[in-house]
């Protein structure tokens, strides 16, 4: 086990090589990219407050959400990188109203992959040091090779991705991603630059006690989801669950995916397709939970077999440990089939 965990992810990633039969080695090359830019984020992340990094730079996303200086920065950092890297035909940000082709290089149109990126998911946090973190996808492209890049690239359902992963910026900056066969987390070593790997073929508990919701939002849920909570509160020999909710996305999926538990963001009244985008947020937080075990829904459907039909597709989020997902989408049926005879 010692010499497993002082495996490097560039070790990891090209021992795992022969897996992807359509690739010659550019995945790899890929994931580099994506490390190196998680490198620079991470240092400039951990040096929040000593720099003129954190505060509100005055403009509003393409979300309409107001837009952290170190959202700016993350963002840019990830787009150049790839871009410079000459490793992808098109990239697709949250920051971002529309895709990027990557243009000026022949050879740009002659790559075979997209990359879909939350470049820093809970910024929010970052003032009061809060984890935050970096989620990104890759697809292969569906568009002819040689040619610039289509939305419908970028517009293919979760299934088809061929790697996800997330960064987290917590205590220690983490990489946990997959390809499809497992998944498998990266810690960094900040004296050397390197990732190292910690954790080892992760799976997500199927049955835990602890649940991650806005429960500010609570009057506006829909009602399958109060019960749910109002399930999760009862005194009864195994339960109340206790609850944990930490603003980040990445940080609350990361805790579940290691001790078990579910987290879900609902549609509201504010919010009737829900807040979490499809393509930079779910989708790769799905992939990454089934992967390890756990289930990803919208409330009724799997996460990875939406069609997705723009860019920043909204929907209600359920992901976690599988029994707890089954359980959720158990009260969501029950009052809305409760509703409709009501009707």
């Amino acid at each position: 086990m010692k010499n497993i965990a002082r495996k490097t992810l560039d070790e990891f990633i090209i021992e795992r090589q022969e897996d992807f039969k359509y690739s010659r080695g550019e995945l790899s090359r890929l994931l580099n990219s994506i490390l190196l830019a998680a490198r620079v984020v991470s240092y400039k992340v951990n040096k929040a407050g000593l720099v003129d990094i954190l505060g509100a730079v005055g403009t509003t996303n393409v979300q309409g959400e107001d837009q952290k200086k170190l959202d700016v920065y993350a963002n840019n950092v990830f787009i150049q990188t790839l871009i410079n890297r000459e490793i992808v035909c098109g990239i697709a940000s949250e920051e971002n109203d529309n895709f990027i082709t990557i243009e000026g290089l022949d050879e740009g149109h002659n790559n075979k992959y997209v990359v879909l990126m939350d470049p820093l998911d809970g910024s929010s946090n970052i003032e009061v040091n809060v984890s935050v973190g970096t989620i990104f996808s890759i697809y292969r492209r569906i568009s002819p090779i040689g040619s610039p890049v289509t939305m419908e690239d970028f517009l293919q359902p979760g299934v088809n991705q061929v790697a996800a992963g997330y960064i987290i910026y917590g205590t220690s900056t983490m990489i946990v991603y997959t390809t499809g066969r497992g998944v498998n987390g990266f810690t960094l070593n900040p004296a050397i630059g390197s990732f190292y790997l910690s954790h080892s073929n992760m799976r997500c508990p199927k049955n835990a006690n602890i649940y991650s919701v806005n429960e500010g939002n609570y009057v506006h849920f829909p009602q399958g989801v109060k019960d749910y909570i109002k399930y999760c509160q009862e005194e009864k020999e195994d339960r109340p669950y206790t609850a944990r909710y930490i603003g980040s996305l990445v940080s609350d999926c990361h805790r579940n995916l290691i001790t078990g538990g579910i987290y879900f963001y609902p549609s509201t009244h504010k919010a009737p397709k829900g807040k979490l985008r499809l393509l930079y947020e779910c989708n790769p937080m799905a992939f990454i939970t089934e992967q390890a075990g756990g289930a990803a829904i919208d409330g009724h459907n799997r996460i990875l077999e939406i069609q997705p039909q723009e860019l920043h597709q909204r929907v209600p989020f359920y992901c976690g440990s599988l029994n707890m997902v089954k359980k959720l989408k158990d009260f969501i049926e029950r009052a809305e089939e409760k509703e409709k005879k009501d009707k």
